[in-house]
């Protein structure tokens, strides 16, 4: 299977320099939708488009979510409402390089009729959800689960 998107940028205006190039682009998702991102603001990007950055974390927080359903579906369970916070820190990795050196997910979720599992069964699921996501699966960034 593959998964194409494109990215495109255009030089407008703005003097063509380290400092003010303008970061903004388009993302184009193959199945036809498409989302304008730049650079994160401390990377003289604009704040309020996503970056990079935030487009991987929330593409881990996105596959652990589909798992986890898929695996509390697997178990009998039905999920009324899933959210988590995702906080995807950048620092220095072991090379020295600037890299998204962990993801924190901190899911809720809320289960029909209050059916809510025990503590131990909800761990399993998170765990079962870490260990088979694709995207956590993809990369070095340590991905850590904070439940409730």
């Amino acid at each position: 299977m593959q998964y194409i998107s494109h990215v495109q940028w255009k030089r407008n205006e703005t003097p063509f320099n380290v400092k003010s190039y303008d970061r903004t682009h388009l993302i184009r998702f193959n199945g036809g939708s498409s989302i304008q991102a730049s650079s994160a603001p401390e990377f003289v990007g604009n704040a309020s488009l996503p970056n990079p950055e935030e487009l991987f974390t929330a593409s881990i927080a996105s596959c652990f979510m589909l798992t986890f359903l898929y695996w509390a579906a697997m178990k009998g369970m039905v999920v009324d409402e899933y959210s988590a916070e995702a906080v995807g820190t950048l620092a220095k990795n072991a090379e020295g390089k600037m890299a998204v050196t962990e993801v924190v997910l901190k899911p809720t979720v809320v289960f029909h009729d209050n059916k809510q599992p025990d503590a131990s069964v909800l761990e399993g699921l998170f765990k079962k959800a870490h260990e088979n996501c694709f995207i956590s699966s993809s990369v070095k960034t340590k991905v850590t689960v904070q439940s409730g």
